[in-house]
């Protein structure tokens, strides 16, 4: 493999670039209209514009992206994240390219992007699973007939959904048909798709994830945890590796499970399985994301392993070059994700010119970033700026180092989600470990915003209190006659 081209934008596509020079092996950037100046652009050996801002015209334009590739003579496509990462259309057309798409295969993207056909794949295996449906609902009165039987709380989801689109929590059967309406409309909008099934829902659960890697000789390994319960909008903003809640008999039960669903779909590449556990350390299967995850930084950090290199030589078919016996978790990390939101307005996306725009640097501080002092925010992508990532030998390490990076941050022009951050580092349930999925709706309130609000401005005055009277002693003062 001698040249990659990276079918993605901002932090990731600057992270994957690394990674391949690091191999050796030359880049090619696409871009829009918006992102000309964008650092992704400037770090690659080669850059072409696909298309005007809008994703639909750009990003998301599989079939430009391959004539690209086939113009410059490109061995393999790198998805990232989001964009075509998870289409299995775009992968067959790769592959139908002649093309080496890095990642799972077309087959296996198909399976386990359906959460109907993967609870179905992964039933030949003793994996535990949420008690719903297993097909899909277009009968009503069947379908309150089901969540009777299940019992409320209920969840109605999106067969095809994902970042918690087509998703209602149904507590009351009276509001069973409306909320089951409003979860069919938004899956059709958003995914093209209506379908959708009904679970128990699991009132505050942990959020775990294990990181898989499997090579196409049959190989497949886990990398262990990721604890991704501080979410907004049902999306990740706090992760950290490993979990305070797994114990060792979970990982391993948990990382045996993970591996069996790699093995269902006959998986290849990097991946991640996800699953809710309850407040009994109960673990459910919620689905398998078939691409690299946002937070995989912290998964590189405990193991010391590079996923994205890892990735690329899975994809040029070589064997894995460890065995489970392998992998051994170092230390603590923890990963903030800095979007351009305002966290003090329920999050809404905060666009304007980065007129100061200064990250962090330090031992044990990693900075994924993928924008530079100066741009603006785009109005037409995900809003992340960037992902702050700390280590440290111990949880409590990882912390401090994280509010340490924090007050580093420099950033002027729009709102972003540092201040949350350090909100969710100074907090007693995060720093007990005792936390879960609702830690946004239980403590995130103006109230407890106010009352942090307060004493920073206390600390803030105090700290430059102390530095005023200290340069008062050091000045010397003339001698009176």
């Amino acid at each position: 493999m001698k040249k990659v081209l990276i079918a993605n934008r901002g932090e990731i596509a600057v992270r994957v670039i690394k990674s391949c020079k690091k191999l050796g092996i030359k880049t090619v950037a696409v871009y829009s209209e918006a992102d000309r100046d964008a650092l992704h652009v400037k770090f690659a050996d080669e850059a072409v514009c696909i298309g005007p801002p809008p994703s639909k015209d750009s990003y998301l334009n599989g079939d430009k992206i391959i004539e690209v590739a086939k113009d410059l003579a490109v061995d393999a496509i790198h998805p990232g994240y989001g964009f075509l990462s998870e289409n299995a259309d775009f992968a067959k057309k790769v592959v139908d390219n002649n093309l080496v798409f890095i990642g799972p295969t077309p087959a296996a993207i198909t399976t386990m992007g359906s959460k109907l056909a993967a609870k179905e794949a992964v039933s030949q295996y003793d994996i535990p699973l949420v008690p719903g449906t297993e097909n899909a609902i277009d009968d009503i009165g069947k379908a309150k007939e089901i969540a009777n039987s299940i019992g409320y709380p209920i969840l109605i989801k999106a067969s095809a959904g994902g970042g918690g689109k087509g998703m209602r929590i149904v507590e009351n059967p009276n509001d069973f048909e409306s909320q089951m309406d409003r979860a069919v409309s938004e899956a059709k909008s958003a995914f093209g798709d209506g379908s959708v099934f009904i679970e128990k829902y699991i009132q505050s659960p942990r959020h775990i994830e294990i990181q898989v890697l499997a090579d196409s000789h049959g190989n497949v390994i886990h990398l262990g945890e990721r604890e991704c319960s501080i979410q907004r909008r049902h999306q990740k903003v706090v992760e950290e590796a490993p979990s305070t809640f797994v114990t060792k008999k979970i990982r391993e039960e948990m990382g045996q499970a993970a591996v069996n669903v790699a093995k269902s779909c006959n998986y290849t590449g990097a991946g991640t399985v996800e699953f809710l556990m309850d407040e009994n350390k109960n673990f459910y299967f919620l689905e398998m994301n078939t691409r690299l995850q946002v937070e995989h930084p912290i998964t590189e950090l405990v193991t010391g392993l590079d996923l994205v290199e890892l990735q690329i030589k899975i994809a040029q078919e070589e064997v894995l070059p460890l065995s489970q016996d392998d992998i051994q978790l170092n230390g603590h990390a923890i990963e903030l994700r800095v979007y351009a939101e305002d966290p003090y307005d329920s999050f809404l996306p905060s666009i304007g010119k980065l007129n100061t725009y200064k990250i962090p640097e330090g031992k044990n501080i990693r900075v994924d970033n993928g924008i530079e002092e100066g741009q603006t925010v785009p109005i037409y992508y995900d809003p992340m700026l960037a992902k702050l990532i700390t280590y440290g030998d111990t949880r409590a390490m990882a912390i401090s180092l994280m509010k340490q990076a924090i007050s580093m941050y420099n950033v002027d022009g729009v709102s972003t989600t540092l201040s949350f951050g350090l909100f969710v580092m100074e907090h007693a349930a995060f720093l007990s470990g005792d936390y879960s999925t609702n830690f946004v709706a239980n403590y995130f309130t103006k109230d407890a915003i106010d009352k942090h609000e307060e004493m920073e401005r206390f600390v803030a005055t105090f700290v430059a209190r102390h530095h005023h009277q200290l340069e008062i002693k050091k000045l010397k003062l003339p001698k009176t006659v």
